[in-house]
């Protein structure tokens, strides 16, 4: 089965965006945005997905990621 990876460490370093930044801009905790960002979390709000990449200038193709695992 495979699985979903968030990807949001590469897109911070990208937009050269630091956590505290990120966390500020989209309205949740460094503490959440930490746990998120190192694929600690077993879902996601899409309200708080939306303002990532808003925040970023991405597309959630560009923070999510799937990946096969056989």
């Amino acid at each position: 089965m495979g699985k979903i990876v968030l990807r949001l460490d590469r897109m911070m370093v990208e937009r050269k965006m630091s956590l505290n930044e990120l966390a500020e801009r989209v309205g949740i905790s460094t503490v959440n945005l930490s746990k998120i960002k190192n694929n600690k979390v077993t879902a996601i709000r899409f309200s708080t997905l939306a303002a990532i990449c808003e925040v970023l200038a991405c597309d959630v193709a560009d923070v999510l990621e799937f990946r096969n695992e056989e």
